[in-house]
């Protein structure tokens, strides 16, 4: 450490070694030591891709739950993604949170990825353009962001054990890319070494990449954080560039990292630097200095429930919505005329529980969640027909907190109470929502051994009746035992005990108002080793019996084909029929990947009853990542409209009825059949899952003809306009050296509309891929024209030369496309 150079040095040498290693471990889950004698405050962290959740869990206080992250990247807006930034800086100032956990800038390499839905998409220019405007907008207002995950974490299945090997090529050229460009034209405060290992190396003790790359040829100078428990040792990963363990107070640094310093293994000026870059955070930040130097957090600021909130959620919503198909029954018409005369049939389970968010630690505790029936429902009134469709769940979920209440105070939720090894009650407290989080943020003066669910259903019937959750599991009904039994953790990964616990459930005939009280006892079990043959931290948490535990309680659902004969019933007395239909938060989670892109159930059959019986026939996709979609030839539209965030019903009545263009395109391209893509497998073999698609990642690949054409294209999306394209020209060179393309572009429809014109390169070289190097967005009014001028990026002109160890330039020639995704292309320019 250069002490001459670094301002922190001084601050730094007043520490002795035990202190400055102390503060490199986190003090709890999400907050970091505070050191007085240095003017060191806490810091608070957030998990923040969808909304900025604060420091529990579950159950904390309500937040903005934000559009997911395809949505917004769908907009294909710089814009509007440095407008998200700013707006969670806003959430995380009324919070006093310091550092917000997001964005997640790996790609969508596999269809199959459970984590997608979190990622901004498959190509690696448009994720790091977007993400160095999120990173801006939050920053701006002094709130620190972390890139995450450090790198080539595409995949969920055996994250913490398995091993991504990848070419030094793709390495740099596509899954590095995202944040070198977010580094160089952001400076994020910190990025998070992801789970995995890459070539052999932990992620997290990963030298070549964080030390020689990031840290070194990027010059960046902010804090690298470990994911949750990702650490494995202590030596390896000090050497290996990583500043920070979290979460705390326990990890494999502490008292291992001071006897490595004391060993002569870690030279202390290693430790030095992670305090510097620790301290570097905190200040920039405003938790360094004396009190006029710490942050002053406002009064008051925006609640996620102000209207100029949900406004802003509800347009960046329906920004991002992509028409995938539309013979001009869109926008249907809200007073009946037109394309929506006489009265629609709105069928489908997600109409009525509408999939705002997606699983793990983006998930967040909302003001409300507008249903897609309940938005059309305003503005359509007696005319709209709702009609449940058919189950879409394999496993079960946490009891909706409107269908069960306090059996004290009877508001919706539940009463939950904490009891010690003793039988002595040490809390009781009221829950808005049906989990707890036991072990994790729980906030006990001792450690929790037996913990009671309790509730009243607010309706009777059948019902499914159970819990989640790894522990013994007592249930009864207004005081008499009806089941029972013994839950135990499923896999390797501890994310699985709080992101997908284990579930059992009975149907139970209930009366309205009948007393649920599930009962959990914990079981500490002995730890096992891990599928890499150790005990470690890992095996030690999943054998805590700590994470999510939650009463299950819900109406038993209708055969499936009671619910299609139903929806059928009401498609053809309907003029217009829309099916929603789409994926839950078992396949769109964290720590999970999917094993196919089939819609789950018997969604497929329930659109094509409708679709045969309807007079028109539109699906909405209320999900964020490919689906198959089997009957796309016999409906009249597709919308996709992801997971739209808490007003996101409002937003896709907006979007169907044409109040604000849906004028999003597909940030991910969809294949046309499972196992047709350029990358299909997540499983690794014998741990390690090989990037055998090596630079032809997502449209790259297709383009190549290394897998059958997609069904949907990156790029692709209607709007509600039509476009033709004159005239496209090379018109000179932008700042960069790179070529500037002007693109003329008439709005031929009778609709003002926004269109996004995308240029590709394809280069001279035989062995290289097809890549977006630039894109515009143009709004142009029904009938006009407009010039869209696209910059392209020189650093889509580089490839990695193995050889040379070093870049070098794609050679002269090739020809740049003008389109509207790879499947519309409208001009080819050659390159001399």
């Amino acid at each position: 450490m250069n002490h001459l150079n670094n301002p922190y040095a001084v601050l730094v040498a007043k520490l002795d070694l035990r202190t400055k290693v102390r503060l490199l471990t986190g003090e709890t889950a999400f907050t970091l030591w505070g050191e007085d004698s240095i003017g060191l405050a806490p810091m608070a962290f957030s998990d923040g891709p969808t909304g900025v959740r604060g420091l529990k869990f579950t159950g904390g206080a309500e937040v903005a739950l934000f559009p997911n992250a395809t949505v917004l990247a769908s907009a294909w807006s710089e814009e509007s993604a440095r407008e998200v930034g700013g707006m969670l800086a806003e959430e995380a100032e009324r919070q006093q949170i310091h550092v917000v956990l997001g964005p997640t800038i790996n790609l969508h390499r596999s269809p199959l990825g459970g984590r997608l839905f979190e990622q901004y998409s498959e190509d690696p220019l448009l994720t790091g353009k977007l993400a160095a405007a999120y990173v801006q907008g939050l920053q701006g207002k002094g709130i620190g962001a972390c890139l995450k995950h450090l790198v080539a974490n595409e995949s969920e299945t055996e994250r913490n054990y398995m091993d991504s090997v990848v070419s030094e090529e793709a390495l740099r050229e596509v899954y590095l890319l995202p944040f070198e460009i977010a580094v160089e034209e952001s400076n994020p405060w910190s990025i998070m070494a992801a789970y995995n290992d890459v070539n052999g190396v932990a992620a997290t003790e990963q030298g070549h990449v964080n030390n020689e790359v990031v840290k070194g040829e990027w010059g960046w100078d902010g804090l690298l954080m470990s994911d949750w428990f990702a650490t494995k040792t202590s030596a390896p990963a000090a050497l290996g560039g990583l500043d920070l363990v979290m979460p705390g107070p326990d990890g494999p640094w502490g008292e291992a990292l001071v006897a490595d310093v004391e060993s002569g293994a870690v030279p202390e000026s290693v430790v030095d630097e992670h305090v510097c870059r620790l301290l570097r955070l905190a200040e920039r930040v405003g938790a360094l200095g004396g009190p006029e130097d710490h942050r002053q957090w406002p009064a008051s600021s925006t609640a996620p429930d102000a209207p100029e909130r949900r406004a802003q959620l509800r347009r960046l919503a329906t920004d991002g919505m992509v028409v995938l198909a539309n013979n001009g029954v869109l926008p249907l018409a809200p007073g009946g005329e037109g394309g929506a005369s006489g009265s629609v049939a709105l069928v489908g389970r997600h109409a009525v529980e509408t999939i705002c968010m997606g699983g793990g630690s983006a998930q967040v505790n909302p003001p409300h969640q507008v249903s897609i029936a309940a938005g059309l429902g305003e503005v359509l009134g007696d005319r709209l027909v709702v009609v449940d469709g058919v189950e879409v769940r394999d496993r079960p979920v946490a009891a909706d907190p409107a269908f069960v209440s306090d059996p004290e105070t009877g508001r919706p939720g539940i009463r939950v109470s904490y009891y010690d090894a003793d039988g002595e009650l040490m809390a009781q407290e009221h829950s808005s929502v049906t989990s707890v989080s036991v072990g994790w943020d729980d906030e006990l003066p001792r450690p929790a051994a037996r913990v009671t669910l309790a509730a009243r259903v607010r309706e009777g019937g059948p019902t499914r009746l159970g819990a989640l959750g790894v522990g013994e599991w007592r249930i009864s009904v207004d005081g008499t035992e009806v089941a029972g039994t013994r839950l135990v953790a499923e896999g390797h990964d501890p994310g699985e005990s709080m992101l997908k616990p284990p579930a059992w459930t009975e149907q139970v005939d209930l009366a309205a108002g009948a007393l649920v009280e599930a009962t959990l006892t914990l079981v500490r079990s002995e730890p096992v080793p891990g599928p890499d043959g150790r005990i470690g931290q890992l095996s030690h948490l999943i054998a805590s019996g700590m994470g999510v535990k939650s009463l299950v309680a819900h109406p038993a659902p209708a055969p499936a084909e009671q619910s299609i004969s139903a929806a059928v019933e009401a498609a053809r007395s309907a003029g217009t029929a829309v099916v929603v239909v789409g994926l839950t938060e078992e396949q769109e989670t964290e720590a999970v990947d999917k094993h196919t892109l089939a819609l789950p159930g018997a969604q497929d059959a329930l659109v094509s009853a409708v679709a045969a019986a309807a007079q028109r026939t539109v699906v909405v996709v209320n999900a964020a990542t490919p689906v198959l979609m089997p009957w796309a030839d016999e409906v009249d539209a597709i919308v996709v409209v992801g997971l739209p965030g808490q007003e996101g019903g409002y937003a896709v009545a907006d979007a169907l009825l044409g109040v604000r263009e849906p004028a999003g395109r597909l940030v991910t391209s969809y294949p046309a059949a499972d196992g047709e893509a350029p990358a299909w497998d997540v499983v690794p073999t014998d741990l390690e899952l090989e990037y055998t698609d090596g630079t032809f990642v997502g449209y790259r690949g297709f383009h190549a003809g290394r897998a059958k054409a997609p069904a949907w294209w990156l790029g692709h999306g209607l709007g509600y306009g039509s476009w033709d394209y004159p005239e496209a020209v090379v018109a000179g060179a932008g700042d960069d050296g790179a070529p500037r393309v002007e693109v003329t572009v008439r709005n031929t429809s009778d609709r003002d509309s926004r269109e996004v014109v995308q240029v590709y390169l394809q280069p001279a070289e035989g062995d290289q891929p097809v890549r977006l190097v630039g894109w515009a967005a143009v709004d142009v009014p029904s009938g006009g024209s407009a010039t869209a001028s696209v910059d392209c990026d020189a650093r889509l002109w580089r490839r990695w030369d193995a050889e040379a160890d070093g870049w070098a330039r794609l050679a002269d020639g090739g020809e740049l496309i003008v389109a509207r995704g790879l499947g519309d292309v409208r001009h080819r320019l050659p390159l001399g």
